[in-house]
């Protein structure tokens, strides 16, 4: 960030999810999907904060050559368990409030292919809301819900989430992928209500 930069508002960006290759296709890891998107779109790419604890870029949101919103997307190094911490050293770095902290997470109690954009809230048995609810000492921050519904059959919660998507999912995802990275764009641009008549299914 620049010094013209300084008395900017700024907003911090997260994206949840599991480091490392193995873990790249997974469910748990839309967030860190939607994440990769909202960069390119900022035409950078993640690079080590100095906390060690986070890869961040940092830059605007908005039409090219705009003087859009102030930005710090983040993908905490650590996993998912843990993503609090990283995230709570970066909103202390940067100075940003709850209020206007965003987590880009997947959602069990969504249809797949569905999408909720909310603030606050439980954290429904999610392991990052739950670390980051812990760390920040509220749940008041913005969450981006990206639905990959429920198991089949049996199968265990943890399971699912730590498996690939479907070879028919994975048709959808980057289409579910470039909507919710709009509706990151549109939360910081034009405020939540219009967020959620435009892209709460």
């Amino acid at each position: 960030m620049t010094t013209e930069d300084a008395g900017t508002p700024v907003w911090l960006v997260v994206g949840l999810g599991n480091p490392g290759p193995s873990y790249a296709g997974h469910r748990h890891n839309v967030g860190y999907l939607v994440a990769d998107e909202l960069a390119r779109r900022m035409g950078a790419s993640f690079r080590s904060h100095k906390s060690g604890r986070a890869d961040v870029v940092e830059g605007r949101l908005g039409a090219p050559g705009s003087a859009g919103p102030r930005v710090v997307l983040a993908r905490p190094r650590g996993y998912m368990n843990e993503s609090g911490g990283p995230v709570k050293a970066l909103a202390t770095f940067y100075k940003v409030p709850p209020e206007r902290i965003i987590a880009i997470h997947d959602e069990l109690d969504l249809p797949f292919d569905t999408m909720r954009v909310k603030l606050g809230g439980g954290d429904n048995g999610h392991n990052g809301l739950k670390s980051l609810r812990s760390s920040l000492g509220t749940g008041d921050f913005y969450r981006v819900r990206i639905g990959i519904g429920r198991p089949p059959g049996r199968q265990e919660v943890s399971d699912f989430v730590l498996s690939n998507y479907s070879s028919t999912e994975r048709k959808t995802v980057p289409f579910q992928v470039d909507s919710a990275a709009d509706a990151v764009e549109s939360l910081i641009v034009v405020g939540l209500e219009r967020t959620q008549q435009s892209f709460n299914s």
